[in-house]
């Protein structure tokens, strides 16, 4: 496998995450070809230097590629790993930044022996979405997930690695069920709760039309992510049901103690919950 400076760099996929990657990564390899049905959007790309060059003809390109970086919803790249498998040249690399795990590693693990694949899992973004909204500097520092296969050599990992680094960002290497079992509480499940607030506000105070007058930061803080590309979130939630799930129910359970504290004007048993978890809350973000 080539160096990744050396290497011809495509990203399959022209949105938020998909631009921005291939905006941090040009200029540090031999080039990046951005690739997307939609002529606007790789049209966009090469408008705004985001990519050196770009097209709408994936199969034609794909074969002259060293890295592939599929850029989409997950359940797009399940549908990519099967159309293109037979299109990527023996010895070259394919990465996602796919949000769930475990089905995309099932579907890697049936390309052909001679193309090497790595999961990946960027812990960045935006509530936007969109080529417009495409920027480098949300890779910088930001943790990246990488999930080996069975199949994932080391030489191909150490890619991959090369390749994050490159991009400004750090690679964490999971197990595909680990990084799953551990996003739908640390991502996914806040999207829901953005989405249960503003859905809350809206049922209770919209009447009143001095409520959204009154909206402080606290509110507009936790409801941002509510704004995410549903696209994408849906294709997150599906894929990922059982380990969400199991997460909704977790908060649905610490959420009834507290209101049961309330209700039972319970000042002790309250204060002590709240406590042990503003104490965790500055443990993790000192």
């Amino acid at each position: 496998m080539k160096p990744v400076g050396s290497s011809r760099i495509a990203v399959l996929g022209l949105g938020l995450m998909g631009g921005s990657f291939a905006a941090a990564l040009r200029g540090h390899c031999a080039s990046v070809i951005g690739m997307d049905r939609r002529g606007d959007a790789v049209r966009f790309a090469l408008e705004h230097d985001l990519i050196d060059t770009g097209t709408t003809c994936v199969e034609d390109a794909l074969p002259d590629v060293d890295i592939t970086v599929l850029a989409a919803p997950v359940r797009a790249i399940l549908d990519h790993i099967n159309t293109y498998a037979q299109s990527w040249r023996p010895d070259s690399l394919v990465l996602d930044l796919g949000s769930t795990k475990q089905e995309i590693a099932r579907r890697m693990e049936s390309l052909p022996d001679s193309v090497h694949a790595v999961g990946g899992h960027p812990m960045c973004g935006k509530e936007l979405s969109g080529i417009h909204h495409a920027d480098p500097a949300i890779y910088e520092q930001a943790t990246f997930i990488l999930t080996p296969l069975h199949r994932t050599t080391p030489e191909a990992l150490a890619t991959a690695e090369a390749l994050v680094r490159v991009a400004g960002s750090v690679p964490l290497i999971l197990d595909p069920a680990r990084q799953d079992h551990l996003t739908a509480t640390l991502s996914h499940l806040p999207y829901l709760l953005s989405c249960g607030l503003v859905a809350t506000a809206d049922a209770v105070t919209s009447s009143d039309p001095a409520a959204w007058e009154i909206v402080a930061g606290g509110f507009r803080d936790t409801s941002r992510i509510a704004g995410s590309d549903i696209d994408m979130m849906i294709d997150v939630l599906l894929t990922n049901r059982q380990e969400i799930c199991s997460a909704v129910a977790a908060f649905q359970g610490r959420l009834g103690q507290l209101a049961q504290s309330i209700a039972e004007e319970d000042e002790s048993a309250l204060r002590e919950v709240l406590t042990k978890i503003r104490t965790e809350r500055k443990r993790m973000f000192p």
